[in-house]
């Protein structure tokens, strides 16, 4: 065999051997971290090429200064290889993190629309029952037939009241999620909005022979939009008032930081299992027990954690010896 072809063939085989070993390598490096492979692969073909140059060199007998040459060559290529390998593991570490974000927005998607159709099944539902009585009721009072007309109009009103709270959480928390509820923000002095919805949730406290009580520090103001401050306070006495039980207290106080204003809402509701504890908020979750009619259309929580959000601010739930305690954190700012 001719010396060139020999030498050929040494080189192709040095080559071969060192690049399956490389790409072996960068497998296995792979299964740990994609970008440390990444940054490793361009190196293989470089190293197989200067393994298969210096190889070759020396089955022809190359001079030593020759054989250095090759060498610097090879390592000429390195820096090279090292910023192709950077810009590589770059690339795929964007990919890996757009990957990742349309994942998790599609996840959130679905997940949103689930709770939205479960929202719709809710909804129904609930509208459903009431408006069945409410006919019944009507039909009975046209017919004559009412044992108690004055007891049933109170009732009508009863239904047409809780059949309006529950349309107006429901556009109230569309917009809230549609971002398109613009708050009119104006320094609110907090004592006023505590009266303010403590004077109007009274009635439901008479009607549930429930106490209400609390109080606010004078001058204790922050900057927001008082009517729907006051719309997740309401919901949130509204919420303790109809899970405690008769001669039960619903206490609204509250307190600040240099930082944040906020506002405390406990009851006598008996508390909360802390695994239920995360889904208070969600959109027509009341519980793990079977839905009741009449009990709240399950919104109302929903709303207040969107209002929070829209004022930058948190609602947060704890239990307590005989309930539970949610509190309304605003920024000062």
């Amino acid at each position: 065999m001719r010396p060139e072809a020999e030498a050929f063939l040494i080189a192709a085989g040095t080559a071969t051997a060192t690049g399956v070993i490389g790409l072996a390598g960068v497998v296995l490096i792979g299964r740990r971290s994609a970008r440390a492979a990444a940054l490793l692969a361009p190196l293989v073909p470089v190293l197989a090429v200067g393994a298969a140059l210096v190889v070759s060199g020396r089955s022809m007998f190359l001079a030593e200064q020759d054989l250095t040459l090759l060498a610097w060559i090879v390592l000429s290529a390195l820096p090279f290889a090292v910023l192709f390998g950077i810009l590589a593991a770059r690339r795929m570490d964007e990919q890996i993190r757009a990957a990742a974000a349309a994942s998790a927005e599609l996840e959130a998607n679905q997940e949103l629309e689930r709770r939205r159709r479960e929202m719709v099944t809710w909804i129904s539902h609930d509208l459903r029952t009431p408006l069945a009585g409410m006919r019944a009721m009507t039909e009975a009072l046209e017919d004559g037939v009412a044992p108690d007309p004055g007891r049933y109009l109170r009732q009508l009103h009863e239904e047409v009241e809780h059949l309006s709270q529950m349309v107006d959480d429901l556009l109230a928390l569309s917009r809230l999620q549609a971002g398109a509820l613009q708050l009119h923000l104006d320094l609110i002095d907090i004592r006023d909005v505590l009266s303010d919805t403590m004077a109007s949730a009274e009635p439901l406290a008479r009607a549930r022979s429930v106490r209400l009580s609390g109080d606010a520090p004078p001058h204790l103001q922050v900057h927001g939009d008082s009517r729907e401050l006051g719309r997740a306070v309401t919901n949130l006495l509204t919420n303790a008032m109809r899970h405690t039980p008769p001669d039960g207290v619903v206490t609204a106080t509250a307190s600040s930081t240099d930082d944040t204003v906020s506002i405390t809402v406990t009851d006598e509701c008996g508390g909360i299992p802390e695994a239920d504890l995360g889904r208070l908020f969600e959109p027509g979750w009341r519980g793990s027990e079977a839905r009741t009619p009449g009990e709240g259309s399950g919104l109302g929580l929903a709303v207040v954690h969107e209002v929070m959000a829209a004022h930058h601010g948190s609602v947060n739930v704890v239990n307590t010896d005989v309930g539970c305690a949610f509190t309304l954190t605003i920024p000062r700012t």
